[in-house]
C-alpha cells in the first residue's frame, strides 16, 4: 500500500496533486499514481489554473487563500502545495483506505 499523498509538516499539510485543467467542473477525482487528482475548470493559461487550484483548496480546507502556497510544479500537472492547516478535510482522508 502506498503512503498517502500528503504529509503533516511544519504546522501544516504538504499535499501532492495531479491537476487536470480545462475540465467541465472543478472537483476531486480520487488518486492518480500516488497524487490527489483534481480536475479544474480553469484553463492552463497565464496562471489561471494555479490561482483556481489555490482558491479551491483554500475553500476545501477552510483557510484563507494566503494559507495555501504552491511549492513545486507551477508549470506542470504535478504540483506540491503547502496548506497552513492541521485539519485534513474528510474528502481527502476518505481517499486512503485502512
Amino acid at each position: 500500500m502506498q503512503p498517502p499523498p500528503w504529509q503533516t509538516r511544519d504546522g501544516g499539510i504538504l499535499l501532492r496533486c495531479h491537476v487536470q485543467p480545462g475540465a467541465r467542473q472543478t472537483r476531486l477525482c480520487g488518486l492518480h499514481d500516488g497524487y490527489v487528482k483534481i480536475q479544474l475548470q480553469a484553463p492552463p493559461v497565464d496562471g489561471k489554473a494555479n490561482k483556481a487550484l489555490i482558491a479551491w483548496l483554500a475553500r476545501l480546507f477552510g483557510v484563507p487563500r494566503s494559507s495555501v502556497e504552491l511549492r513545486q510544479g507551477a508549470s506542470g500537472r504535478r504540483k506540491t502545495l503547502f496548506i497552513a492547516s492541521e485539519r485534513l478535510p474528510d474528502e481527502l482522508a476518505g481517499l486512503v483506505g485502512d
